[in-house]
């Protein structure tokens, strides 16, 4: 269902961008028009980790089709989209199309001939909101720099990807045992090894 619509009262600027007027297909059911169109990017098309940024071009293929209850459009937009890859932050940058098709319905007596769907104001035929709804819905959650992007070490937050397959830290120390790293092995008068305990910890030799 729509996300938008017009609001009873306000009325559609005939010079926005994404405005068409619909008189040339004179309201017969069968006639119908295309148009292409390329307008720079509305406001707030963003959702988790990816956007379209605001006044990026949109390249737009407009069909207009007149039918019985008002006008269809079917809209095709390829859009640049950028990011942070949800593994590894890195940017992202990718091109993404998306096709839409809405039916705008005749105002009756000043009023939206359907409270569920889109109306014409007039003559007029404001895409925006059916653009925007199916945009935003078309980006990605959870973008990524490529398919297998291993992501961040664990440990020193180093991008895998650059650290190579080399890159280790060793098993984790349980910090209750991290004392055992000041004592070495001096071997005894008999040969056989003794602890001795490092200065740091305070204790000297035995």
């Amino acid at each position: 269902m729509p996300s938008f619509r017009r609001t009873a009262g306000a009325r559609t600027d005939p010079r926005g961008l994404l405005v068409f007027d619909t008189r040339a297909l004179d309201r017969r059911p069968g006639s119908a028009r295309t148009e292409s169109r390329a307008v720079p990017a509305p406001a707030h098309l963003h959702t988790g980790m990816a956007w379209i940024p605001q006044g990026a071009e949109l390249d737009l293929e407009i069909r207009l089709e007149s039918v019985t209850e008002g006008v269809l459009v079917t809209a095709t937009a390829t859009a640049p989209v950028a990011g942070e890859c949800a593994r590894c932050l890195e940017p992202v940058s990718q091109t993404l199309q998306v096709r839409c098709q809405e039916l705008f319905g005749y105002e009756q007596n000043g009023r939206d001939s359907g409270e569920d769907g889109y109306a014409l104001d007039g003559d007029l035929l404001d895409l925006e909101p059916v653009l925007r709804d199916a945009l935003v819905l078309a980006l990605p959650l959870a973008p990524r720099c490529q398919e297998d992007c291993p992501g961040l070490c664990a440990e020193c937050g180093v991008r895998l990807a650059q650290a190579g397959p080399g890159h280790y830290h060793g098993p984790a120390l349980d910090p209750r045992w991290a004392a055992l790293r000041q004592i070495t092995m001096q071997p005894s008068p008999d040969g056989s090894p003794v602890p001795e305990i490092g200065e740091e910890n305070g204790r000297g030799r035995p």
